[in-house]
Protein backbone atom coordinates (compact mmCIF):
# COMPACT_ATOMS: atom_id res chain seq x y z
CA UNK A 1 0.00 0.00 0.00
CA UNK A 2 -0.81 2.51 -1.19
CA UNK A 3 -2.67 1.28 -4.78
CA UNK A 4 -1.62 3.42 -7.21
CA UNK A 5 -3.27 4.01 -10.36
CA UNK A 6 -1.40 5.95 -12.66
CA UNK A 7 -4.04 5.99 -15.98
CA UNK A 8 -7.46 5.59 -15.55
CA UNK A 9 -10.19 7.47 -17.59
CA UNK A 10 -13.49 8.06 -15.77
CA UNK A 11 -16.99 9.31 -16.02
CA UNK A 12 -19.59 9.93 -12.99
CA UNK A 13 -23.41 11.33 -12.94
CA UNK A 14 -24.59 12.41 -9.92
CA UNK A 15 -27.88 12.51 -9.18
CA UNK A 16 -30.59 13.32 -6.28
CA UNK A 17 -32.68 10.44 -5.06
CA UNK A 18 -35.09 9.51 -2.05
CA UNK A 19 -32.78 9.52 0.95
CA UNK A 20 -35.04 7.22 2.77
CA UNK A 21 -35.03 4.91 0.25
CA UNK A 22 -31.02 5.25 0.21
CA UNK A 23 -31.09 4.54 3.60
CA UNK A 24 -32.23 0.96 3.33
CA UNK A 25 -29.20 0.61 1.45
CA UNK A 26 -26.30 1.66 3.80
CA UNK A 27 -25.26 -0.13 6.98
CA UNK A 28 -26.52 1.03 10.49
CA UNK A 29 -23.01 1.97 11.61
CA UNK A 30 -23.63 4.59 8.70
CA UNK A 31 -25.53 7.80 8.21
CA UNK A 32 -27.23 9.01 4.49
CA UNK A 33 -25.74 12.79 4.06
CA UNK A 34 -29.09 14.68 3.23
CA UNK A 35 -28.42 17.46 0.92
CA UNK A 36 -32.36 18.80 1.88
CA UNK A 37 -34.96 17.06 4.07
CA UNK A 38 -35.43 13.28 2.34
CA UNK A 39 -33.02 13.87 -0.46
CA UNK A 40 -29.59 12.81 -1.03
CA UNK A 41 -27.03 12.80 -3.83
CA UNK A 42 -26.03 9.55 -5.49
CA UNK A 43 -23.04 8.73 -8.05
CA UNK A 44 -22.82 6.60 -11.17
CA UNK A 45 -19.32 6.13 -11.98
CA UNK A 46 -17.76 4.36 -14.89
CA UNK A 47 -13.87 3.58 -14.92
CA UNK A 48 -11.21 1.95 -17.23
CA UNK A 49 -8.38 1.65 -15.38
CA UNK A 50 -5.44 1.12 -17.68
CA UNK A 51 -2.47 1.18 -15.28
CA UNK A 52 -3.28 0.34 -11.88
CA UNK A 53 -1.37 -1.83 -9.19
CA UNK A 54 -4.57 -4.09 -9.27
CA UNK A 55 -4.23 -4.37 -13.04
CA UNK A 56 -6.35 -3.01 -16.20
CA UNK A 57 -9.99 -3.80 -16.05
CA UNK A 58 -13.71 -2.12 -16.42
CA UNK A 59 -15.18 -0.68 -13.36
CA UNK A 60 -19.10 0.69 -12.65
CA UNK A 61 -19.50 2.26 -9.06
CA UNK A 62 -22.65 3.11 -7.15
CA UNK A 63 -22.41 5.65 -4.23
CA UNK A 64 -24.23 7.84 -1.76
CA UNK A 65 -22.25 10.19 0.71
CA UNK A 66 -22.59 9.04 4.26
CA UNK A 67 -21.20 9.32 7.85
CA UNK A 68 -20.52 7.01 10.63
CA UNK A 69 -23.35 6.77 12.81
CA UNK A 70 -21.07 6.75 15.93
CA UNK A 71 -19.47 10.26 14.70
CA UNK A 72 -21.83 12.25 12.35
CA UNK A 73 -19.27 15.54 12.70
CA UNK A 74 -16.73 13.00 10.74
CA UNK A 75 -15.46 13.63 6.99
CA UNK A 76 -18.70 12.92 4.97
CA UNK A 77 -17.53 10.36 2.18
CA UNK A 78 -18.81 7.77 -0.25
CA UNK A 79 -20.48 4.31 0.91
CA UNK A 80 -19.90 2.22 -2.50
CA UNK A 81 -23.57 0.13 -3.06
CA UNK A 82 -22.56 -1.74 -5.86
CA UNK A 83 -19.30 -1.56 -7.30
CA UNK A 84 -19.10 -4.29 -10.76
CA UNK A 85 -15.58 -5.38 -12.16
CA UNK A 86 -14.94 -7.23 -15.60
CA UNK A 87 -11.73 -9.35 -13.84
CA UNK A 88 -11.68 -11.60 -10.88
CA UNK A 89 -8.19 -10.53 -9.55
CA UNK A 90 -9.59 -7.09 -8.54
CA UNK A 91 -12.79 -8.44 -7.84
CA UNK A 92 -11.16 -10.27 -4.81
CA UNK A 93 -8.46 -7.67 -3.92
CA UNK A 94 -11.00 -5.20 -3.57
CA UNK A 95 -13.35 -7.46 -1.50
CA UNK A 96 -10.38 -8.78 1.05
CA UNK A 97 -8.45 -5.36 1.23
CA UNK A 98 -11.01 -2.75 1.63
CA UNK A 99 -14.01 -4.91 2.07
CA UNK A 100 -15.83 -2.96 -1.63
CA UNK A 101 -18.65 -4.37 -2.56
CA UNK A 102 -17.08 -6.10 -5.90
CA UNK A 103 -18.60 -8.65 -7.99
CA UNK A 104 -17.37 -9.81 -11.64
CA UNK A 105 -20.01 -8.68 -14.10
CA UNK A 106 -20.38 -7.55 -18.09
CA UNK A 107 -19.63 -4.52 -18.83
CA UNK A 108 -19.22 -2.79 -22.43
CA UNK A 109 -18.02 0.72 -22.71
CA UNK A 110 -18.22 2.53 -26.00
CA UNK A 111 -17.02 6.18 -26.62
CA UNK A 112 -17.84 7.61 -29.93
CA UNK A 113 -17.20 11.67 -30.49
CA UNK A 114 -18.07 12.90 -27.66
CA UNK A 115 -20.34 10.81 -25.96
CA UNK A 116 -19.63 7.78 -23.50
CA UNK A 117 -21.92 4.49 -23.33
CA UNK A 118 -21.60 2.24 -20.49
CA UNK A 119 -23.85 -0.63 -20.47
CA UNK A 120 -24.00 -3.15 -17.01
CA UNK A 121 -25.46 -6.50 -17.55
CA UNK A 122 -25.89 -9.03 -14.59
CA UNK A 123 -26.89 -12.44 -14.44
CA UNK A 124 -27.26 -11.67 -17.99
CA UNK A 125 -30.07 -8.79 -17.74
CA UNK A 126 -29.58 -5.57 -18.70
CA UNK A 127 -29.35 -3.31 -15.08
CA UNK A 128 -28.66 -0.37 -16.54
CA UNK A 129 -26.88 2.01 -19.69
CA UNK A 130 -25.57 5.19 -19.07
CA UNK A 131 -24.95 7.85 -21.68
CA UNK A 132 -22.38 10.80 -20.34
CA UNK A 133 -20.41 13.45 -22.17
CA UNK A 134 -16.74 12.48 -23.01
CA UNK A 135 -13.91 14.79 -23.60
CA UNK A 136 -12.29 17.66 -21.50
CA UNK A 137 -9.34 20.35 -21.27
CA UNK A 138 -9.20 21.09 -17.45
CA UNK A 139 -6.45 20.09 -14.74
CA UNK A 140 -8.28 18.33 -12.10
CA UNK A 141 -6.01 19.46 -8.92
CA UNK A 142 -5.25 16.09 -6.52
CA UNK A 143 -7.80 15.99 -3.78
CA UNK A 144 -7.89 13.89 -0.57
CA UNK A 145 -11.04 11.80 -0.31
CA UNK A 146 -12.49 8.86 1.85
CA UNK A 147 -14.56 6.25 1.75
CA UNK A 148 -16.14 4.29 4.32
CA UNK A 149 -16.84 0.20 3.70
CA UNK A 150 -17.81 -2.33 6.19
CA UNK A 151 -15.02 -5.49 6.70
CA UNK A 152 -16.05 -8.26 8.85
CA UNK A 153 -19.10 -6.34 9.91
CA UNK A 154 -17.01 -3.74 11.16
CA UNK A 155 -17.06 -0.04 9.23
CA UNK A 156 -13.85 1.00 8.29
CA UNK A 157 -12.39 4.58 6.61
CA UNK A 158 -10.13 4.47 3.43
CA UNK A 159 -8.32 7.60 2.48
CA UNK A 160 -7.79 8.46 -1.24
CA UNK A 161 -6.69 11.01 -3.13
CA UNK A 162 -7.97 10.80 -7.18
CA UNK A 163 -7.04 13.89 -9.84
CA UNK A 164 -5.96 13.90 -13.13
CA UNK A 165 -6.16 15.82 -16.80
CA UNK A 166 -8.27 16.22 -19.96
CA UNK A 167 -10.66 17.02 -17.47
CA UNK A 168 -14.15 18.84 -17.19
CA UNK A 169 -17.18 19.20 -15.01
CA UNK A 170 -20.39 20.05 -16.54
CA UNK A 171 -23.40 21.08 -14.27
CA UNK A 172 -27.07 20.43 -15.07
CA UNK A 173 -27.95 17.22 -17.16
CA UNK A 174 -27.00 17.87 -21.29
CA UNK A 175 -25.80 14.66 -22.42
CA UNK A 176 -26.83 12.39 -19.59
CA UNK A 177 -29.01 9.42 -20.23
CA UNK A 178 -30.26 7.02 -17.93
CA UNK A 179 -31.66 3.46 -19.06
CA UNK A 180 -32.82 1.19 -16.50
CA UNK A 181 -33.36 -2.61 -17.09
CA UNK A 182 -35.52 -4.98 -14.98
CA UNK A 183 -32.68 -6.62 -12.90
CA UNK A 184 -32.72 -6.39 -9.41
CA UNK A 185 -30.26 -4.03 -8.87
CA UNK A 186 -32.21 -2.08 -11.62
CA UNK A 187 -35.00 -2.14 -9.48
CA UNK A 188 -33.68 -0.98 -6.41
CA UNK A 189 -31.95 1.90 -8.34
CA UNK A 190 -35.44 2.66 -9.89
CA UNK A 191 -37.34 2.64 -6.04
CA UNK A 192 -34.65 5.34 -5.11
CA UNK A 193 -36.50 7.48 -8.01
CA UNK A 194 -33.92 6.92 -10.90
CA UNK A 195 -34.09 7.95 -13.92
CA UNK A 196 -34.10 11.46 -12.94
CA UNK A 197 -32.26 14.74 -14.56
CA UNK A 198 -29.01 14.40 -13.76
CA UNK A 199 -27.03 17.66 -11.46
CA UNK A 200 -23.80 17.16 -13.18
CA UNK A 201 -21.57 15.08 -15.00
CA UNK A 202 -17.73 14.64 -14.42
CA UNK A 203 -15.01 13.10 -16.82
CA UNK A 204 -11.41 12.97 -16.25
CA UNK A 205 -9.67 11.49 -19.21
CA UNK A 206 -6.27 10.67 -17.30
CA UNK A 207 -6.83 9.72 -13.82
CA UNK A 208 -4.33 9.37 -11.50
CA UNK A 209 -5.16 8.10 -7.29
CA UNK A 210 -3.91 6.51 -4.85
CA UNK A 211 -5.99 4.42 -2.11
CA UNK A 212 -4.47 3.80 1.53
CA UNK A 213 -5.33 0.79 3.82
CA UNK A 214 -8.78 1.00 5.48
CA UNK A 215 -8.58 1.79 9.01
CA UNK A 216 -11.50 0.65 11.39
CA UNK A 217 -13.73 3.70 12.42
CA UNK A 218 -12.75 3.92 16.16
CA UNK A 219 -9.14 3.93 15.74
CA UNK A 220 -9.14 6.57 13.17
CA UNK A 221 -11.03 8.50 15.77
CA UNK A 222 -8.64 7.97 18.62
Amino acid sequence: MPCVVRYATAATAMFEVDAGAAAALVPDDLRIVETSPGRCQLVLAVIDYRDNDLGDYREVGVSLFVTPAADPAAEPGTFIVHLPVDQEFTCEAGRLIWGFPKTVEEIDLDVTGDRLTATLRMDGELVFGLTLPAGGDDDMPELPMVTYSMIDGVPHVTGFIQGGAASAVRPGPDGVALELGDHPVGRRLAALGLPAPALLSTWTGHMRGEFQSPTPIAAARS
